[in-house]
């Protein structure tokens, strides 16, 4: 039994080198090349060379074109200074109540409170906002007429102002969540408690004591989902649609614009944007790179300084208010949608609708068959296969004496560190150039290289911090590895599977560019088709629509949560 044991160790810790290596092969072969062919696709054409669409000379006129595009640098800029806002309002919220709640009660409420969010997808929450915010929207109609006087909605231009206030304002409410959860995730490794404790001590405030001991150790560890968060946030399409200025619109959203032409001459002047967009991201990656040594500096100059900050209850209580303000905004304006969608007549200014009816449900059901089947065929897909690839990933590379680094690949961030519009613009060139027709298998394929990046990380955490020991006794009693992984691991893992499973259904559903220019128009989803309705379409059939599109993921994640319920509900043990 001894033997059987110790054989089992040296097994599962032999040559973890050559499965690392062995991983990151395969995260170059399945991210890295359609990455990087996408962005060749995109590099060619807006020199000019498309032989597909007559362009067989490199030339710089497309880029002199773009160059004479009224208002280019606006656009351009305009998206440049949303993401760098986004992301340092963002990436401060959530380190200001990190810093100053970390450990206490407050911090679980508002934990439990955010956590649900990162399932609603960015379209969905964008549209919550705009029923807030509009000038007939509900915040307008609670004050009107008693206090604004209107008795009929102002003619403000918000959403879509010029300064795209409204957009950054989506994206802060979007990215908090995502930024809070990523940081859940990072903090068990560090000491808070001792650290708290130590600096309390010293006399210190909570937030400047966890600014001068953990914060330099925290950042680095999620330092690559804030890049992610800032190029996400300098080249979205969809709520820069939805939220976005419209004279001019954002550089990413003129470049789908243009790449929806069926006119040739529009495509090479979309590589050309594609080209411009992909600098933009970069500059903005310098710019924050540069925000990070300033801050460096600045924090060491506090920390030699002696200065304790021990008055920060103002900075503190602000945190929290506005960490509940972004599930308020996004909870509040679900509930707007979901009364939108079977609102009657309603006119301004008043609060409630006047009657609740399902006609408009009724109506729209006809059209909402075909979308809403490709959206759950193509989610279930692709969160399906990169679950898989996850496990057989994860499997190949050990566990008892694989990688256990917190880093895991940083392959895995590639198609999230590349503006979408840059390289998956690029894809859908080399896909119409070798022949293809936008078809399901297409769609799915670009829907799995962003999926599993999410899935991946979702559950390699709890693969790595799963308790070696139960496969240690299984070894000894003459299981195989195969064996040990199907009767003992998995079943171990299955809420941490249905979990990332959730994760990549969330995910596939919130994709919007890449169904778009890789599906041709020919392939609708509830997302696209709700984008498609920001322009002008009834509030009602939008409210349909988006509630929907936020339902699908919470959907996947009641599932997640109630499985593990069903399946073990008697072992007590295995339902958590």
């Amino acid at each position: 039994m001894a033997q059987a044991i110790k054989r089992a160790r040296r097994e599962a810790s032999r040559k973890p080198g050559k499965r690392r290596l062995s991983a990151n092969a395969f995260l170059v072969l399945i991210l890295g090349l359609p990455v990087f062919a996408g962005v060749a696709g995109v590099i060619l054409p807006a020199f000019g060379y498309l032989p597909a669409l007559g362009g067989l000379h490199l030339k710089l006129a497309h880029l002199t074109e773009l160059a004479q595009q009224p208002h280019i640098l606006r656009s351009a800029l305009t998206g440049f200074f949303a993401g760098l806002i986004t992301t340092f309002a963002a990436l401060a919220i959530v380190g200001g109540f990190v810093a100053g709640f970390a450990g206490t009660s407050v911090f679980t409420r508002i934990q439990h409170l955010v956590s649900p969010l990162l399932a609603v997808p960015h379209a969905a929450a964008a549209f919550a906002l705009a029923f807030l915010v509009a000038p007939s929207g509900f915040l307008m109609r609670l004050i009107s007429p008693e206090l604004t006087g209107f008795t009929r909605p102002p003619d403000w231009l918000v959403p879509n102002d010029p300064y795209a206030l409204s957009m950054i304002a989506g994206l802060v409410t979007k990215e908090v969540p995502f930024l809070f959860l990523v940081t859940l995730a990072a903090l068990p490794q560090l000491a808070v408690s001792r650290a708290g404790q130590l600096t309390a001590a010293l006399g210190y405030g909570r937030i400047s004591g966890f600014a001068v001991s953990l914060w330099p150790a925290l950042y680095r560890q999620i330092r690559l989902p804030v890049f992610a968060v800032l190029v996400y946030s300098v080249s979205v399409v969809d709520v820069a649609m939805i939220l976005g200025p419209q004279l001019p619109p954002t550089l990413p959203v003129r470049i789908a614009q243009w790449a929806a032409y069926h006119d040739p001459d529009q495509r090479f002047l979309a590589s050309a944007g594609a080209l411009l967009q992909l600098a933009v991201v970069l500059a903005a990656m310098a710019v924050w790179i540069a925000l990070e040594r300033l801050g460096k500096i600045a924090l060491a100059r506090l920390t030699h300084s002696g200065r304790r900050l021990a008055r920060d209850g103002a900075v503190r209580v602000a945190s929290a208010l506005a960490m509940t303000a972004c599930a308020a905004v996004i909870f509040v304006g679900l509930g707007l949608l979901a009364i939108w969608s079977v609102a009657g007549l309603w006119p301004f200014p008043d609060a409630l609708p006047g009657q609740l009816t399902p006609e408009t449900w009724l109506r729209t059901l006809p059209r909402l068959w075909a979308p809403l089947g490709t959206t759950i065929a193509l989610a279930l897909s692709a969160a399906s296969l990169a679950l898989l690839s996850t496990i057989l990933l994860l499997y190949r590379n050990g566990t008892a004496g694989g990688d256990r680094t917190p880093g895991h690949y940083r392959l895995l961030y590639l198609p999230l560190l590349v503006p979408e519009i840059s390289f998956v613009f690029g894809l859908q060139i080399l896909i119409v150039s070798a022949g293809f027709t936008p078809a399901f298998p297409s769609v799915f394929a670009i829907h799995f290289l962003f999926v599993l990046p999410y899935v991946l990380l979702s559950l390699s955490a709890p693969w790595r911090e799963l308790d070696p020991r139960f496969e240690t006794i299984a070894a000894g009693f003459g299981k195989s590895a195969l064996e040990i992984l199907l009767t003992v691991r998995l079943p171990l893992l299955f809420r941490a599977c249905l979990t990332a499973l959730a994760v990549g259904f969330s995910v596939s559903v919130s994709l919007y560019l890449p169904t778009l220019l890789i599906g041709g128009g020919r392939l609708t989803t509830i997302t696209t088709e709700a984008v498609a309705l920001a322009s002008g379409g009834d509030r009602r059939v939008i409210g349909v629509y988006a509630l929907l599109q936020a339902f699908l993921p919470f959907l996947a994640f009641l599932v997640a949560s109630l499985g593990p319920q069903l399946l073990f509900r008697n072992r007590r043990a295995m339902r958590t």
